[in-house]
């Protein structure tokens, strides 16, 4: 069955998140490789994200601390620098086969305004702050899909993450593609589950274009 739809994640997957790690590191007032090596060493033992900070700080408060930085001149942000190199050629080759492209991850507001100024020439830009609904949770996956043009099965979507894109898509029947990058990427490259419930395993957003044109039968001029 063809892929008329692809659906990209964000963090990891288009974006590079080490600076936006490392202006926490400096928030919080440790060393940054501190923070990345605790920070793997909680994503390691399956633990959400956010323990990070209270290894560091007891009873943060992510939301209050957000708004805290941006009062002090200090937003969340990214920018052109932090798109891995391969977005924008992976997403102009999959325009080039008239895919329909979508991203949406787990962001804030803030992120989706960012990611809307990046101008990524993509058909459906979200967060799950616009939504009201976060991954890994099933009604985020039926968004998705009510939002797209094709059903669930048509639908390919890009993550590096087991827990939160890989599995949740794969169980609202979409096709699903890992990236081996970012450290949830590198941590589940190999997990058995992974394996299983992967179409495509990916080491670079490089190699998805020619893969989807082979799912649908595409063949080079």
């Amino acid at each position: 069955m063809r892929i008329s739809a692809v659906v990209f994640d964000v963090g990891e997957t288009l974006v590079d998140e080490s600076r936006e790690y490392g202006t926490w590191a400096d928030w919080l007032g440790v060393p940054r490789h501190t923070f990345a090596a605790t920070f793997g060493a909680v994503i390691a033992q399956g633990l959400d994200y956010r323990e990070v900070f209270q290894r560091f700080r007891p009873g943060f408060d992510l939301t209050v601390e957000r708004a805290a930085r941006t009062a002090a001149g200090f937003p969340e942000w990214f920018g052109e620098e932090d798109l891995y190199n391969d977005t924008r050629p992976c997403l102009k080759a999959l325009r080039d086969q008239h895919v329909w492209l979508g991203v949406v991850g787990n962001q804030t507001v803030n992120a989706g305004v960012i990611l809307r100024g990046l101008d990524l020439g993509v058909d459906l830009l979200a967060t799950s702050d616009d939504w009201g609904i976060s991954k890994p949770e099933a009604a985020f996956f039926e968004r998705l899909v009510a939002e797209c043009p094709c059903p669930a099965e048509e639908i390919l979507y890009v993550g590096d993450r087991l827990d939160n894109d890989v599995r949740p898509a794969h169980l609202a029947g979409l096709r699903t593609a890992h990236v081996r990058r970012g450290p949830w990427g590198y941590l589940v490259a190999d997990d058995p589950e992974l394996i299983e419930v992967t179409d495509l395993r990916l080491e670079s957003l490089g190699e998805l274009p020619a893969a989807v044109a082979r799912i649908n039968g595409i063949t080079e001029p």
